[in-house]
């Protein structure tokens, strides 16, 4: 097995003297994600689950982060092999612990998604994502690394935070005064179609689904606050991050969080 790069992690941002966000390396703690991401991984799987497998193929994870999906995507690939990639060496020095047990069939890369070309040698037969693409702001520059990425005829199938998505929990951070929507891409349907269709993809499938996570405490869903959004979202110290995600969680009055998903199949042509 292929150990994952030294280096810095991805793009991400952090909160300005005036409460915006601007672009630095995004604080991402792979063990903490890993411990807290069974709901993104439960959200994700139907990504997995649309594409159609003989077993032998050459698939790429892209924006794998502690490796949960792409552990259930090798299962499904006993005489393949699995490319898992993303912009952090923590994540993937994660995922590289997780999927041990697979020795050579997986290969880690550490790439920034929004810089085609993706550097892997070749091409692969299919292209899955979960939980990451929203991270990425050029989806122009997204979309390109991942056609250069993939055969003709091969497939992708992703998930990720679609628009609309956490509306209410990014509106709960910014009336404390930190502004964090400029940290991603909410992507609707439109536009992301005409993106794929412009990089060569055909057969495109796209929509948006409401889901919501659910916790049984305040301080699970506090913990759940500070790792997957505002200290990759904000960079902001851990006390700053706790006092926020303590706020929000007042100013929700329910421990649970509204998301939308973008869902998207499609072949590149």
């Amino acid at each position: 097995m292929s150990q994952p790069p030294d280096g810095p992690s991805d793009g991400g941002s952090a909160g300005s003297s005036d409460g915006s966000v601007e672009r630095r390396p995004a604080a991402w703690r792979g063990d903490d994600y890993d411990r807290i991401s069974g709901p993104h991984a439960d959200m994700g799987a139907p990504a997995l689950d649309r594409l159609v497998l003989d077993g032998g193929e050459r698939v790429l994870d892209v924006g794998c982060g502690s490796g949960r999906v792409t552990e259930r995507l090798l299962e499904r690939l006993p005489a393949g092999t699995a490319i898992a990639l993303d912009g952090s060496a923590s994540m993937l020095e994660q995922a590289a612990q997780r999927l041990q047990r697979f020795g050579d069939r997986v290969t880690f890369v550490q790439a920034d998604l929004g810089r085609p070309p993706l550097p892997i040698e070749g091409t692969v037969d299919a292209v899955m994502s979960t939980a990451a693409l929203h991270w990425v702001i050029d989806h122009d520059a997204l979309f390109e690394g991942i056609a250069g990425a993939l055969r003709a005829g091969g497939q992708l199938s992703f998930q990720c935070g679609g628009e609309g998505n956490a509306a209410a929990l990014i509106m709960a951070v910014r009336e404390q005064g930190v502004e964090t929507a400029g940290a991603f891409h909410m992507a609707g349907v439109g536009e992301t179609t005409a993106r794929l269709a412009a990089n060569g993809f055909e057969r495109i499938e796209a929509w948006l689904q409401p889901q919501t996570i659910a916790f049984d405490s305040r301080e699970e869903m506090i913990d759940y606050i500070v790792t997957p959004y505002l200290r990759p979202a904000t960079g902001l110290p851990d006390d700053e991050l706790f006092r926020l995600a303590n706020g929000v969680v007042d100013r929700l009055g329910v421990f649970a969080i509204d998301y939308v998903r973008l869902n998207v199949t499609a072949r590149r042509g």
